[in-house]
């Protein structure tokens, strides 16, 4: 593991690739969170000369950071070390001293102290440096599978974004920013010691298709990492002995890690596999309600899914029609749980399936990213690089993004998870946006008072998982649309021209406002327009309360979408 010790080279850009160290890059993260979750909502921060002023009100640290951009929502671009007021001055700290501060100051407001969290952002910190040793250059390879890989940093606004369990670099063969391609792992297993469900037909046949398998055996893959921490489990030695089980080995063709580490791509379907891990916040298994409740929600949501498509050609959900796990009983003749989930794997339609024609796909991430690395930046996908042209795509991706997801919402009571990873961008010939296309149905929910009936009839271990109710589950939409992505993609596009940030924020309000004088202007968005705040999740603090995501809490900012803060703004 990298050493704990302080570093002098806060906020320096390696030498050869101008992008952030990874000491920088752990800084100003942390930075974030303190703003958006401690210092900001308790008033303990200003904007001064150039620079951010921070105040850890508990333990009375004053910090300090050069501004390379303001933003209207606070969330600005840093430059440089991060600086301590001390008796001597201001005093440049690295990210190790950044790290104890904030356990110190959250200690103090919570009266509890996280053992874990100075580890874990060490972890982070080592999987960037790792990261940073294998920058590849803007045009390698596929485009779309680049953009899947090219999240060196991760989320701005997570205290760990890419902290893993493990050592960073025996990951580097499985993960995507070392752009990892592998063969799978495949089991040969007797049918009756199989689990699974299939809503569509193509399913399991793009899974039986990847590797033939000996009679009387159907064919499971497993992620590589994964078969090597499950494969002395005291249930399948004993399988394979008897010979229930055969271990095929590798082989067969490649699959791509993509960004969310555990889901692999060969170019025709997306595979999501179960790995032992925690990944920021969570151990990315699939759990047996998740394994279940994919294939139940492609099921339930077809009409809805297919709805929104007809209404809104432009955007698309892939679903998830299938998985397949092991199922050896235990002593008691129940599949052993540990196996079962390790071991299951779910089907996801791949981009064939749902991109439109001509059209490119990019992980809206990379789009995104204050630093990126591969050709997805919006700097390289505006024809000309105009003021204007930045306009006109900022609409049109609007018109694309906005309404499914509220239609979704308000029509169907259907809480889509519209973050950043969760999204590919499609743009066209000219880098326009074509399409978007959304991911991950484990986000997805249900609101109860739409779907009373329908999660009646399903187990309660699947069905609890699969709501939210209709506050809890409006935060969520806004917060993923408007905070997680709206926000950060509109700040990659005001990196490009600053002066235009509260033009794009009015095009955001405009897009709002069309789709609310279709709908009658419901309440909630009657407040969203209003400016009322925006629910931010609280990563930091959720990490640091040790809570699973799905009892994450939120934090309130002030709202860009207020009339107030856009006057002056130049109409389009």
């Amino acid at each position: 593991m990298h050493s704990l010790a302080d570093s002098a080279t806060t906020g320096l850009p390696t030498a050869d690739t101008g992008l952030p160290s990874a000491d920088g890059a752990v800084a100003h993260t942390l930075l974030n969170c303190l703003l958006r979750e401690v210092s900001g909502p308790e008033h303990q921060s200003v904007v001064a000369d150039g620079h951010l002023l921070l105040r850890l009100p508990r333990c009375g640290a004053l910090l300090r950071v050069a501004l390379r951009r303001t933003s209207l929502f606070g969330a600005h671009r840093f430059a440089g070390p991060v600086t301590e007021r001390r008796r001597d001055g201001w005093t440049e700290i690295g990210w190790r001293r950044l790290a104890e501060l904030t356990q110190d100051e959250l200690s103090l407001r919570t009266g509890v102290r996280n053992e874990e969290f100075l580890a874990q952002v060490a972890s982070s910190h080592d999987a960037v440096e790792a990261a940073l040793t294998s920058v590849r250059g803007t045009d390698v390879g596929d485009p779309y599978l680049a953009s899947e890989q090219a999240l060196l940093f991760g989320h701005r606004f997570h205290p760990t974004p890419k902290a893993r369990t493990g050592d960073a670099h025996d990951w580097a063969a499985f993960a995507p920013e070392a752009g990892a391609v592998f063969p799978l792992r495949y089991l040969a297993v007797r049918p009756e010691l199989t689990a699974g469900e299939s809503a569509e037909a193509w399913a399991d046949e793009e899974l039986d298709a990847l590797r033939e398998v000996p009679e009387g055996y159907r064919l499971l893959p497993v992620h590589p990492w994964q078969y090597e921490h499950l494969r002395e489990h005291p249930l399948l030695r004993a399988a394979l002995e008897r010979g229930d089980v055969l271990d095929l080995g590798t082989g067969g063709r490649e699959f791509a890690a993509t960004a969310s580490v555990r889901t692999l791509y060969d170019g025709r379907t997306f595979l999501k596999f179960s790995l032992n891990v925690r990944i920021t916040n969570c151990l990315r298994k699939n759990s047996s309600y998740e394994l279940t409740g994919a294939v139940a929600l492609t099921r339930l949501l077809a009409p809805a899914l297919d709805d929104l498509a007809e209404r809104f050609p432009g955007a698309a959900v892939l679903r998830e029609p299938a998985y397949r796990s092991l199922a050896l009983p235990g002593p008691n003749g129940v599949p052993d749980r540990e196996l079962l989930e390790g071991f299951g794997v779910i089907v996801r339609e791949g981009l064939p399936r749902r991109l439109v024609p001509g059209a490119t796909a990019l992980l809206a991430a990379a789009v995104a990213d204050e630093f990126p690395v591969s050709g997805a930046q919006i700097g390289r996908l505006l024809p000309d690089g105009s003021p204007e042209t930045a306009l006109d795509w900022w609409a049109a991706y609007l018109e694309l993004l906005l309404p499914p997801v509220l239609a979704a919402y308000f029509h169907h009571g259907l809480v889509l998870e519209p973050h950043l990873q969760n999204v590919l961008v499609c743009v066209d010939a000219a880098g326009m946006p074509a399409q978007v296309l959304f991911r991950d149905l484990e986000g997805t929910k249900l609101l109860p008072e739409h779907h009373a009936d329908t999660l009646a009839g399903l187990p309660s271990d699947v069905a609890g998982p699969m709501t939210y109710d209709a506050l809890r589950g409006w935060d969520r939409v806004v917060y993923c649309l408007f905070v997680n992505h709206v926000a950060e993609l509109l700040a990659a596009l005001a990196d490009l021209h600053p002066s235009l940030e509260g033009d794009l924020w009015a095009t955001v309000r405009e897009a709002v406002e069309r789709y609310a004088a279709r709908e009658g202007c419901p309440p909630r968005l009657a407040a969203l327009l209003a400016g009322v705040p925006l629910p931010a999740k609280a990563n930091l603090l959720t990490r640091w309360e040790r809570k699973a995501d799905r009892e994450a809490g939120y934090v309130r900012l002030a709202s860009p979408l207020a009339e107030s803060i856009l006057a002056g703004s130049v109409a389009r």
